[in-house]
């Protein structure tokens, strides 16, 4: 059993790198969002989804960790880390609590971060929209074809050049 908890406490460490790494990589792109920063943006997102399937493995080993703990100490496969603490030996228990409190904080911070660049993007994108609207104050709003697809842009009839003399 001491080797089913220490291969967990690995892997929920190794979780909460690769967790930090993201909160990072999301903190990077909330600067680059700031500073409008579009080809550090792009390669920032690259990352952060490389960054995401490395979250996934992590859990996955975590999961298979975890199930295999819980078979060894003859619970449900399917039972949550927090409800097997109980079983752990004393000198385990609060480290496995502190771990996995940890990560969820991580991740907690992580889902913030991620909804405050969103709503930073989305402002970016409003503002150039309504920018947009202002140099073409003609253009229709976007329409919907036959297809039911977004219909092709307005092509204003005068250039910008023409626009601006």
């Amino acid at each position: 059993m001491k080797e089913h908890l220490d291969k967990l406490v690995r892997n929920l460490r190794e979780e909460l790198i690769q967790y930090g790494e993201l909160l990072s990589l999301l903190e990077q792109q909330q600067e680059m969002i700031v500073n409008r920063s579009a080809d550090g943006l792009i390669q920032n997102l690259t990352s952060i989804h490389a960054q995401m399937a490395e979250i996934a493995k992590a859990r996955g080993c975590r999961e298979q960790c975890r199930s295999e703990l819980a078979e060894s100490l003859n619970l449900d496969a399917e039972l949550p880390i927090k409800e097997m603490y109980s079983s752990f030996p004393v000198e385990y228990q609060s480290l496995m609590q502190t771990l996995v409190d940890e990560v969820n904080e991580l991740l907690i911070k992580a889902n913030q971060r991620l909804r405050q660049n969103h709503l930073l993007l989305s402002r970016s994108l409003e503002f150039m929209q309504k920018l947009i609207q202002s140099l073409f104050p003609t253009q229709a709003g976007q329409t919907y074809d036959q297809s039911g697809l977004i219909g092709s842009a307005y092509v204003p009839q005068r250039t910008t050049y023409e626009t601006l003399i």
